[in-house]
């Protein structure tokens, strides 16, 4: 973390910290930047990076208030997060309201991204009707507890998945379709074949899970794809 600017902040008891990476220029936009399900891992703080390199200002949100030691670790964690969809949308919305306060966001319009269960989170800040230019899902969860709303979501979307995902099967994903048409939403999915969950992460392979894996042009297309949606959206 020595590249990056600690910020404290709150929901309700649970004392958070994000990280913040600045770009050397004035900043193009604001990226909140929802980790996976380890939390602050070295491949998200690289995102964050790339993000500041391109001229973002990008805080990377604390799902937990603690340091995760593993993935086996993370998931009890991320059980208790997400056991009450509201508890979970604050929490997330904490990281949001943290990011908008920064003296150096005022007047930006904000992004919201995310990584395996951070994708679902940048999704859920989007069903919840929060005032963001665009989320985007890399290797996502797409299911949700309380799916969206005629007319609530306001961001434009991009999910970008792998079709070999076994976390996410196609079924999940032809019920996100749906889930997403029925609240009128502006969305883009991005499907890459043999591609498994994960795939943005080059850590992935040497985990040993089956579900997960890298895939190099996977992570470069959907990277380009945001680049390009955010571009298009900033003009």
């Amino acid at each position: 973390m020595s590249q990056l600017e600690a910020v404290a902040y709150h929901h309700g008891d649970a004392e958070l910290t994000g990280w913040l990476a600045r770009p050397q220029e004035s900043p193009r936009a604001a990226i909140l930047v929802f980790p996976t399900i380890a939390n602050f891992t070295p491949a998200i703080e690289r995102r964050a990076a790339m993000l500041a390199d391109l001229g973002y200002l990008a805080l990377i949100a604390d799902f937990y208030g603690e340091r995760v030691a593993d993935f086996a670790a993370a998931g009890p964690l991320a059980d208790k997060l997400r056991a009450d969809v509201g508890h979970y949308r604050a929490r997330l919305g904490a990281a949001l309201d943290a990011l908008r306060g920064l003296p150096e966001a005022a007047g930006l319009p904000v992004f919201a991204i995310g990584f395996c269960m951070g994708g679902q989170a940048a999704l859920e800040l989007a069903r919840e009707g929060h005032n963001l230019a665009a989320a985007v899902s890399f290797h996502g969860i797409l299911s949700t507890d309380r799916p969206a709303e005629l007319g609530r979501v306001r961001a434009r979307l991009l999910v970008c998945h792998g079709d070999a995902d076994p976390l996410v099967p196609r079924q999940q994903v032809l019920g996100f379709w749906e889930e997403m048409d029925r609240a009128g939403a502006d969305w883009h999915f991005h499907v890459y074949a043999n591609v498994k969950h994960g795939f943005t992460d080059p850590g992935s392979d040497a985990r040993g899970l089956p579900a997960i894996g890298y895939d190099t042009s996977a992570d470069r297309q959907s990277w380009t794809a945001m680049r390009n949606l955010f571009d298009e959206i900033l003009g």
